[in-house]
């Protein structure tokens, strides 16, 4: 018997998250190179979108069910995703690298005494080995990364690899299992989130903000162009700690590392540690009134200007074009 890929899906409030469906996509890539099959694993308590799973070509889905799994708890979610690891011979287990993989991925391969590669970013073969790659020094070289260990935890980098659907997988089986006395040493009591907001993490478009602003009040200009362009509103380290934004909108590398296929900074420097949390963005725009910025070092489109002339014109034209 063939051992077999864990995909281990994210859910928030009952409904699997975004992705999660990506990592279906990458633990379907890595198991056609090596003839495996993958097993997605869920926990929580009802799950309104798990029938999604088979529009991404795994055939089984593993619902561990408990109302205290509705939200996440480290050690009751570390014990059933290693003992469903053990149980199914599981090779490789798939986390998104998002908070929630962050903190569950390390914990697992602990307890499994498996390696443990975070944020990747590609793989490919070498020989009948996978070779994972992942950013290092703050995003400014590129590191490759093989396991000895007999099994293997990888987090994938959220936006890199995009989920494909299809119509041709088999019909779908999920098997619920009802945890009794789930391992709960915390509890999450309440989860407060801004309504309406997307999550810059899992977000297309961005458009960030960074000391250039000048004041808070001013980030309705970054906020008008997002709403447009129906993308999140990031910040720069600069503006979370001037009080300026909330942690959950730095983008960097003590905040939240994106991948969107648009990202707009605008009045922000590109300080290393800014950089490291963007630079793998496919499309970057700068806007800033400093042309020797390190911004415009990464940059595919640059402006030097005011951004407060500029972002008022630029809102409007994008409301021209969509009209």
């Amino acid at each position: 018997m063939s051992r077999t890929i864990l995909a281990i899906l994210e859910q928030r409030e009952n409904k699997l998250k975004k992705i999660s469906f990506e990592v279906l996509s990458f633990s379907k890539r890595l198991a056609e190179k090596y003839n495996q099959d993958v097993i997605a694993v869920a926990a929580g308590n009802e799950i309104e979108n798990l029938s999604m799973v088979e529009k991404y070509g795994v055939s089984k889905v593993i619902h561990f069910k408990n109302e205290a799994l509705a939200n996440y708890s480290s050690s009751a979610y570390t014990d059933v995703i290693s003992e469903a690891a053990k149980e199914f011979d599981a090779e490789y287990l798939i986390f998104g690298d998002t908070a929630f993989g962050k903190d569950l991925a390390p914990r697992v391969a602990a307890r499994l005494n498996s390696g443990c590669v975070i944020d990747c970013t590609n793989v490919n073969l070498d020989g009948d080995t996978a070779v994972f790659t992942r950013p290092v020094y703050a995003g400014k070289a590129l590191v490759d990364v093989k396991f000895n260990s007999d099994k293997k935890v990888v987090t994938i980098r959220p936006n890199i690899f995009k989920a494909h659907s299809s119509d041709d997988g088999a019909a779908l089986n999920i098997e619920t299992r009802n945890v009794s006395n789930p391992n709960l040493k915390t509890r999450v009591i309440d989860i407060k989130k801004s309504e309406g907001k997307l999550d810059v993490a899992e977000a297309d478009i961005i458009v960030s903000g960074g000391r250039g602003l000048k004041a808070p009040e001013n980030f309705n200009l970054v906020e008008n162009l997002a709403d447009v362009l129906g993308g999140a509103v990031g910040a720069s380290r600069a503006a979370v700690d001037a009080g300026w934004r909330p942690h959950r909108d730095q983008v960097g590398q003590t905040g939240k590392t994106v991948s969107p296929t648009l990202y707009i900074a605008c009045g922000i420097s590109g300080a290393i540690q800014h950089l490291a949390g963007m630079s793998s963005s496919k499309y970057i725009v700068a806007i800033n009134k400093d042309k020797d910025a390190p911004i415009f070092g990464v940059a595919d489109y640059g402006i030097v200007g005011d951004l407060f002339e500029i972002l008022p014109a630029l809102t409007e034209e994008v409301k021209k074009i969509k009209a």
